[in-house]
């Protein structure tokens, strides 16, 4: 902990060091335990579907049923967020409702019961993402955001990563069952490491994103409807869109697809696919921060979207079990930087309108219609055309996020410039 992460944190003197200490080391922690609650079964849902009989439409289905929920809830979300002092009972809320959903897959697989999971996990999830933001807000203000996110995301995909690796043995050892009961366990300790942060370390008005001057006024904060005149937000959600479009449902088909070909087995394997990619997450989660800080955010998200079509084609060509790298590599390079740049600049974008909240919530909004609609078509077009067929056309999707980008570069540019 630098001198100048201590003098981001603002002006509230009440906050002591040990307290703030306390406060970040607890917020670490949160985010690496959350990372497996955020993810629920995640990769895993696919093979465990399969060994009972499922197909890939109708797992496509199912995952986009549990998307479409969760992008609907994902604004209201992000607005209660804003408005609420209890951030931190609203994460243990969250875990609950993935703890549940582990539970109910593990009693039954009928197509209900496995919906009704998908949704308690979706839902839960459309809250993470606002939550983590607001609370890392409120503790190290705007001038700290950046730097700590980009902590943040390394935590979280360390957490990814570990919890990769121990479903993938538990899986092989014990049965794929055992990957819903750690699922558990991290959600126990994630809901433990919030109640180790301090209440009176979150200042809930710049959570939001209201200053000082603001924050006597929280009437001040910009109405709904300013998003929709907010152009460089709506531009990076429509390109965050397309980007999931192609992108969400690539890690769990390539899994499936290695897996029917009988070239790995299904815990090993599909472990290794995240955990490939959170490996890589974690270094360049780190390099974006500083990235960013000499660069932009413009420049950050172009490398993002130009790793998609890359991974298309290297999947459609590869469907091996060294491919892997290649494919999970260029996965990490492209999510790991968006996973420290899309918050970042939402926050910088909405600076002072008090509704970073909601702003995150539009974004995960964009990114979940993306994202619920990806497993089912490359479901679909892998059961009609094949495995190869499916990745190239998921790849191709990036390319409308990159021409958007580049051809809003004017804009986007200033908005995401940060000063040194």
């Amino acid at each position: 902990m630098t001198p100048n992460s201590f003098a981001a944190v603002g002006a509230d003197n009440s906050i002591g060091v040990p307290s703030l200490n306390r406060a970040l080391f607890a917020l670490c922690a949160l985010n690496f335990f959350m990372a497996d609650v955020q993810a629920g079964v995640g990769p895993f849902l696919g093979v465990f579907l399969q060994r009972h009989d499922w197909q890939t439409g109708p797992i496509g289905t199912v995952m986009t049923v549990g998307g479409i929920a969760g992008m609907i809830a994902t604004i209201p979300a992000g607005a209660f967020i804003d408005q609420t002092r209890k951030k931190r009972l609203l994460v243990i809320v969250a875990a609950l409702c993935t703890i549940s959903a582990s539970i109910l897959l593990l009693t039954s697989q009928s197509v209900a019961v496995v919906t009704v999971s998908q949704l308690a996990t979706a839902v839960a999830g459309a809250g993470i993402g606002p939550l983590m933001t607001g609370i890392t807000l409120g503790i190290v203000r705007q001038k700290g955001f950046n730097a700590q996110i980009g902590r943040n995301q390394a935590w979280n995909h360390a957490g990814n990563m570990v919890g990769a690796g121990l479903s993938g043995w538990l899986g092989w050892r014990f049965g794929l069952s055992a990957i819903f009961c750690l699922e558990v366990v991290f959600g126990l300790f994630a809901m433990s490491a919030v109640l180790l942060v301090p209440e009176r370390s979150i200042d809930h008005r710049a959570a939001r994103g209201l200053g000082d001057e603001q924050a006597r006024d929280d009437g001040r904060a910009e109405g709904l409807k300013s998003f929709l005149r907010h152009r460089p937000l709506l531009v990076l959600a429509v390109c965050l869109c397309f980007f999931h479009l192609g992108n969400a449902a690539m890690l769990p088909l390539y899994g499936m697809a290695v897996v029917s070909a009988g070239k790995g087995n299904p815990a090993m394997f599909t472990a290794l696919t995240v955990v490939v990619a959170q490996a890589v997450m974690i270094v360049v989660s780190l390099l974006a921060m500083r990235f960013i800080r000499a660069r932009g955010h413009w420049i950050v998200l172009l490398l993002s979207f130009a790793a998609l079509p890359l991974r298309g084609l290297v999947a459609g060509s590869f469907i091996q079990h060294w491919g892997v790298w290649p494919v999970q590599i260029l996965d990490g390079i492209g999510a790991g930087l968006q996973s420290v740049a899309v918050p970042g600049l939402v926050a910088r974008l909405l600076d002072g309108t008090g509704r970073i909240n909601v702003g995150q919530g539009v974004v995960m909004t964009a990114q979940g219609i993306g994202a619920s609609l990806s497993p089912a078509l490359g479901g679909w077009l892998a059961e009609d055309l094949g495995y190869p067929f499916a990745f190239y056309t998921l790849g191709c999707f990036a390319v409308v996020s990159l021409g958007l980008w580049i051809g809003s570069a004017s804009t986007l540019r200033s908005a995401g410039h940060v000063p040194a």
